[in-house]
């Protein structure tokens, strides 16, 4: 990874460290296992669990119910919602409800709390909940030498922005990142090579994510149709990201990869759903606040990618956390304080 990075830089571009919630000392004292498809990260991931739920259920005030599905939330005609009723058929209140299911089930859920003071859904005044739906533009690209291994255990660690940002002659295109060191079985199960050539091949391949911004659109989004949800994703921007993908391509073989390969993720392979309860200052044209408060319902929060207004063309899980937590600091300095 070394020796690529320096290839690049020689190659005019500015490659530097992609930020990783990975603990990689804990990770490789486990074993030489590439990270993808491997369902036991050893509590090397610093995800919501080993982040965030660990530490809070070693408070005697919290408890995590598992096994069990939020149908609808209630509201009263105040305003405020009032319960979450479980698919048992139990009821919990509370003084303030925050969801998280992400975009496409938090949608359906506000969707299917319809009742006769929100007819059209929960926190769904504007009529922007499900709406603006967004999914990356995403591709993988491989990079071989047939004579050069790639012996990385963990490759994920570079990352490229020069492509971002757009100039006199060129609109933005994206992010270039690594991707999880690529297995024989794993590309065996995606392409159509066979098992030998899979493994040949990722044996020697340096393997990227390419990612484009996919831009809101009202008409892209989640619905309910007879209680099942319905996505209409409705991809846009796309002649960027080939354009991204052409261009990376290019510069793969000008540092020494004779064989380049790529191949688009589509819609079986969802890559960082996002939109659908987006965030505004105008209560007519967005479902929360700055703060994640609903506009329509002042005890509602929700803090999941559904709130972003744009994708961007960056992983969207470091600022999802950031926003949670900016959420949870205003619950306590506006609601508990002293």
């Amino acid at each position: 990874m070394a020796a690529l990075r320096e290839r690049l830089k020689r190659a005019g571009l500015n490659p530097s460290h992609i930020p990783l919630g990975v603990d990689l000392t804990k990770w490789l004292a486990a074993g030489q296992t590439t990270w993808d498809a491997y369902p036991n990260t050893c509590g090397a991931k610093m995800d919501a669990e080993t982040c965030g739920l660990a530490t809070a259920l070693t408070h005697e005030n919290v408890t995590l119910r598992t096994g069990c599905t939020v149908t609808r939330l209630d509201s009263d005609p105040t305003g405020r919602v009032t319960a979450a009723v479980l698919d048992s058929g139990e009821t919990l209140t509370a003084p303030f409800f925050a969801v998280a299911a992400g975009a496409v089930q938090t949608a359906a859920l506000l969707l299917r709390s319809a009742n006769n003071n929100c007819p059209t859904g929960l926190a769904n005044r504007s009529d922007q909940v499900g709406r603006n739906f967004m999914n990356h533009n995403c591709s993988a690209v491989l990079a071989l030498h047939p004579l050069r291994r790639n012996r990385s255990v963990y490759q994920k660690t570079l990352m490229l922005n020069d492509f971002y940002h757009g100039s006199n002659n060129r609109s933005a295109l994206g992010n270039i990142q690594m991707l999880g060191k690529i297995t024989g079985p794993i590309l065996a199960a995606t392409t159509p090579m066979p098992g030998w050539l899979a493994q040949f091949v990722a044996g020697r391949s340096f393997d990227f994510y390419a990612m484009s911004e996919d831009l809101p659109n009202p008409d892209s989004r989640v619905t309910l149709k007879n209680g099942r949800i319905k996505l209409d994703w409705q991809r846009s921007n796309w002649e960027a990201h080939v354009q991204l993908v052409k261009e990376f391509k290019a510069v793969l073989r000008r540092i020494g990869f004779p064989i380049v390969l790529s191949k688009a993720f589509d819609r079986r392979t969802p890559s960082h759903q996002c939109g659908t309860a987006r965030m505004g200052n105008d209560p007519a044209a967005s479902v929360v606040d700055s703060y994640c408060r609903s506009h329509d319902h002042s005890n509602l929060f929700i803090v999941d990618a559904s709130v972003l207004p744009t994708s961007a063309a960056v992983n969207p899980a470091l600022t999802i956390a950031a926003l949670a937590l900016r959420a949870g600091r205003h619950i306590v300095e506006t609601e508990f304080a002293a």
